[in-house]
Protein backbone atom coordinates (compact mmCIF):
# COMPACT_ATOMS: atom_id res chain seq x y z
CA UNK A 1 0.00 0.00 0.00
CA UNK A 2 1.33 3.42 -0.97
CA UNK A 3 1.00 6.35 1.41
CA UNK A 4 1.77 10.00 0.72
CA UNK A 5 2.88 12.28 3.50
CA UNK A 6 4.39 15.70 3.98
CA UNK A 7 8.01 15.54 5.07
CA UNK A 8 9.28 17.98 7.65
CA UNK A 9 12.81 19.30 7.31
CA UNK A 10 13.96 16.96 10.09
CA UNK A 11 12.38 13.91 8.48
CA UNK A 12 13.88 14.81 5.11
CA UNK A 13 17.29 15.06 6.77
CA UNK A 14 16.98 11.58 8.23
CA UNK A 15 15.91 10.18 4.84
CA UNK A 16 18.33 12.20 2.68
CA UNK A 17 20.11 9.10 1.35
CA UNK A 18 16.84 7.63 0.08
CA UNK A 19 15.76 10.95 -1.37
CA UNK A 20 19.12 11.22 -3.11
CA UNK A 21 18.73 7.74 -4.59
CA UNK A 22 15.25 8.72 -5.85
CA UNK A 23 16.63 11.85 -7.50
CA UNK A 24 19.52 9.98 -9.11
CA UNK A 25 17.10 7.37 -10.47
CA UNK A 26 14.91 10.11 -11.95
CA UNK A 27 17.86 11.85 -13.59
CA UNK A 28 19.32 8.57 -14.88
CA UNK A 29 15.98 7.68 -16.45
CA UNK A 30 15.75 10.97 -18.34
CA UNK A 31 13.42 13.05 -16.17
CA UNK A 32 13.44 16.72 -17.13
CA UNK A 33 13.94 18.11 -13.64
CA UNK A 34 16.94 20.41 -14.03
CA UNK A 35 19.83 17.97 -13.66
CA UNK A 36 22.12 16.22 -16.13
CA UNK A 37 23.32 12.63 -15.77
CA UNK A 38 25.37 11.30 -14.28
CA UNK A 39 24.31 12.97 -11.05
CA UNK A 40 26.67 12.28 -8.17
CA UNK A 41 25.44 11.28 -4.75
CA UNK A 42 27.02 14.42 -3.30
CA UNK A 43 25.25 16.67 -5.84
CA UNK A 44 21.95 14.92 -5.03
CA UNK A 45 22.54 15.42 -1.29
CA UNK A 46 23.36 19.11 -1.90
CA UNK A 47 20.10 19.51 -3.78
CA UNK A 48 18.09 17.93 -0.96
CA UNK A 49 19.89 20.10 1.58
CA UNK A 50 18.67 23.15 -0.36
CA UNK A 51 15.12 21.75 -0.29
CA UNK A 52 15.40 21.13 3.46
CA UNK A 53 16.53 24.73 3.93
CA UNK A 54 13.54 25.94 1.89
CA UNK A 55 11.19 23.82 4.03
CA UNK A 56 12.67 25.42 7.14
CA UNK A 57 12.07 28.87 5.63
CA UNK A 58 8.45 27.95 4.81
CA UNK A 59 8.95 28.41 1.07
CA UNK A 60 8.64 24.75 0.11
CA UNK A 61 6.44 21.77 0.89
CA UNK A 62 7.79 18.28 0.20
CA UNK A 63 5.37 15.41 -0.36
CA UNK A 64 6.76 11.89 -0.47
CA UNK A 65 5.13 8.63 -1.53
CA UNK A 66 6.20 5.49 0.30
CA UNK A 67 5.45 1.82 -0.11
CA UNK A 68 6.67 -0.80 2.36
CA UNK A 69 9.06 1.74 3.88
CA UNK A 70 10.64 2.65 0.52
CA UNK A 71 10.43 6.12 -0.97
CA UNK A 72 8.79 5.69 -4.38
CA UNK A 73 8.21 9.28 -5.48
CA UNK A 74 7.97 12.90 -4.50
CA UNK A 75 6.69 16.29 -5.56
CA UNK A 76 7.24 19.75 -4.18
CA UNK A 77 5.16 22.84 -3.80
CA UNK A 78 7.23 26.01 -4.23
CA UNK A 79 5.42 28.72 -2.30
CA UNK A 80 5.43 32.34 -3.43
CA UNK A 81 6.10 34.45 -0.36
CA UNK A 82 5.73 37.93 -1.83
CA UNK A 83 2.45 39.62 -0.89
CA UNK A 84 1.21 40.06 -4.44
CA UNK A 85 1.65 36.37 -5.23
CA UNK A 86 1.02 34.52 -2.00
CA UNK A 87 -2.14 33.01 -3.49
CA UNK A 88 -0.08 30.88 -5.92
CA UNK A 89 2.59 28.19 -5.90
CA UNK A 90 4.54 26.05 -8.33
CA UNK A 91 4.10 22.28 -8.43
CA UNK A 92 7.65 21.17 -9.11
CA UNK A 93 10.08 18.27 -9.26
CA UNK A 94 7.47 15.55 -9.66
CA UNK A 95 9.21 12.24 -10.04
CA UNK A 96 8.53 8.57 -9.43
CA UNK A 97 11.14 5.85 -9.09
CA UNK A 98 11.34 3.50 -12.09
CA UNK A 99 10.33 0.55 -9.90
CA UNK A 100 7.01 2.26 -9.08
CA UNK A 101 5.99 3.79 -12.40
CA UNK A 102 2.76 3.12 -14.30
CA UNK A 103 0.76 2.64 -11.10
CA UNK A 104 -0.89 6.07 -10.97
CA UNK A 105 1.53 7.40 -8.38
CA UNK A 106 2.30 10.68 -10.19
CA UNK A 107 -1.43 11.38 -10.42
CA UNK A 108 -1.83 10.67 -6.69
CA UNK A 109 1.09 12.94 -5.81
CA UNK A 110 -0.41 15.76 -7.88
CA UNK A 111 -3.78 15.21 -6.20
CA UNK A 112 -2.11 15.57 -2.83
CA UNK A 113 -0.32 18.74 -4.00
CA UNK A 114 -3.71 20.24 -4.76
CA UNK A 115 -5.08 19.16 -1.38
CA UNK A 116 -2.15 20.79 0.43
CA UNK A 117 -2.45 23.91 -1.75
CA UNK A 118 -6.12 24.27 -0.84
CA UNK A 119 -5.32 23.73 2.84
CA UNK A 120 -2.83 26.60 2.56
CA UNK A 121 -5.46 28.82 0.94
CA UNK A 122 -3.82 28.84 -2.49
CA UNK A 123 -5.93 29.39 -5.58
CA UNK A 124 -3.44 29.01 -8.42
CA UNK A 125 -0.88 26.33 -9.25
CA UNK A 126 1.77 26.59 -11.97
CA UNK A 127 3.80 23.80 -13.52
CA UNK A 128 6.22 23.35 -16.40
CA UNK A 129 7.59 20.30 -18.15
CA UNK A 130 9.26 19.04 -21.30
CA UNK A 131 7.02 19.09 -24.36
CA UNK A 132 5.64 15.71 -25.45
CA UNK A 133 6.70 13.95 -22.25
CA UNK A 134 4.59 11.94 -19.86
CA UNK A 135 4.25 14.90 -17.48
CA UNK A 136 2.72 17.04 -20.25
CA UNK A 137 0.07 14.38 -20.81
CA UNK A 138 -0.57 14.15 -17.08
CA UNK A 139 -1.07 17.92 -16.79
CA UNK A 140 -3.74 17.77 -19.47
CA UNK A 141 -5.48 14.84 -17.81
CA UNK A 142 -5.52 16.67 -14.48
CA UNK A 143 -7.17 19.78 -15.92
CA UNK A 144 -4.14 22.05 -16.10
CA UNK A 145 -4.40 24.71 -18.79
CA UNK A 146 -1.49 25.09 -21.16
CA UNK A 147 -0.56 28.75 -21.52
CA UNK A 148 2.61 28.69 -23.54
CA UNK A 149 5.84 27.10 -24.57
CA UNK A 150 9.45 28.15 -24.98
CA UNK A 151 11.58 26.39 -27.61
CA UNK A 152 15.08 25.37 -26.54
CA UNK A 153 14.34 26.01 -22.87
CA UNK A 154 16.05 22.94 -21.37
CA UNK A 155 18.86 20.62 -22.37
CA UNK A 156 18.52 16.85 -22.31
CA UNK A 157 21.20 14.37 -21.33
CA UNK A 158 22.30 14.02 -24.96
CA UNK A 159 22.76 17.78 -25.29
CA UNK A 160 19.63 18.36 -27.37
CA UNK A 161 17.54 21.41 -26.50
CA UNK A 162 13.88 20.74 -25.77
CA UNK A 163 10.78 22.87 -25.72
CA UNK A 164 9.22 23.44 -22.30
CA UNK A 165 5.47 23.89 -21.89
CA UNK A 166 3.85 25.90 -19.11
CA UNK A 167 0.58 25.14 -17.35
CA UNK A 168 -1.67 26.62 -14.70
CA UNK A 169 -4.61 25.31 -12.72
CA UNK A 170 -7.05 27.44 -10.81
CA UNK A 171 -8.13 25.74 -7.61
CA UNK A 172 -11.55 25.89 -6.11
CA UNK A 173 -12.34 24.81 -2.60
CA UNK A 174 -15.34 22.65 -3.48
CA UNK A 175 -13.30 19.92 -5.21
Amino acid sequence: MISICEFTADLAETRIEELSELLIDAVDSGASIGFMPPLSVEAARDYWRSVIDAIRHHSRVLLVAEEDGLIQGSVQLGLELRANGNHRAEAMKLFVHRRARRKGLARRLMGEVETVARRLGLTLLLMDTRKEGDAEKLCGLLGYVRYGEVPGYARSSNGELHTTVFFYRQLSFDQ
